[in-house]
């Protein structure tokens, strides 16, 4: 007797096709709200921290870090408090036994319950790079761009986020400014980590692999 083996119809492999499209489909929308989320978590950090900081410049008179009465809170060892010269003195990722007032800008607002959490640290963003602040962003007399004009250097208070994917960096950027890395009021620089804040004005490269760090003037 001879056996006859049937396959797939037409009818059929169309089906599986869609079926896979759709799966594939899913996928990429579920990664795309994910990303979109992280951006907007990241741009709701900063714009929450540069609020609570105003809100605590307005309660005490004085820089979060800064303040030269911040023993006022003496639980928990006390609250160490800064110079009182009106500027925040450390780099946004210091580290060590003895953090600078950057540091202590969040152990300052935690305490005046303007944000969550407890202690000198800084918190991190959605992809789990650092965010502080500090002064300045150590540049010189200028900073030259990328394939671009002389620009000014970050001079006064600015708030940074670390470890950004280049999607994430430049959509921050572009919701918040200009969308340019080298100009306006949010700026990046490529770098790996929790990086130190080199003059910061560099053009965004979108490649897939590359990670920025992004300050905003406060």
């Amino acid at each position: 007797m001879k056996n006859s083996q049937k396959g797939f119809t037409l009818v059929e492999i169309a089906i599986v096709l869609v079926i896979i499209g759709l799966l594939l489909g899913g996928i990429l929308k579920g990664q795309e709200m994910i990303t979109q989320a992280k951006i907007k978590n990241v741009i709701a950090d900063i714009t929450g921290v540069s609020a609570a900081m105003y809100g605590y410049q307005d309660r005490y008179r004085a820089l979060p870090g800064d303040d030269k009465n911040a023993d006022r809170w003496t639980s928990g060892g006390g609250a160490k408090p800064g110079n009182g010269d009106g500027i925040i003195i450390g780099a946004y990722n210091a580290t060590g036994a003895t953090p600078p007032e950057s540091i202590q800008f969040w152990d300052h607002l935690r305490r005046a319950g303007f944000v969550g959490g407890s202690g000198a640290e800084n918190p991190f963003n959605a992809v789990s790079g650092k965010m502080g602040v500090q002064t300045g962003d150590g540049a010189g007399a200028g900073v030259l761009a990328v394939a671009g004009p002389a620009t000014e250097p970050f001079t006064g208070l600015i708030m940074c986020s670390a470890n950004l994917p280049d999607k994430i960096a430049v959509s921050v950027d572009a919701q918040m400014d200009d969308g340019k890395g080298n100009s306006g009021s949010v700026r990046g620089i490529k770098a790996a980590g929790n990086a130190d804040v080199k003059p910061i004005a560099e053009t965004y490269t979108e490649d897939g692999v590359s990670t920025y760090l992004i300050c905003r003037q406060m």
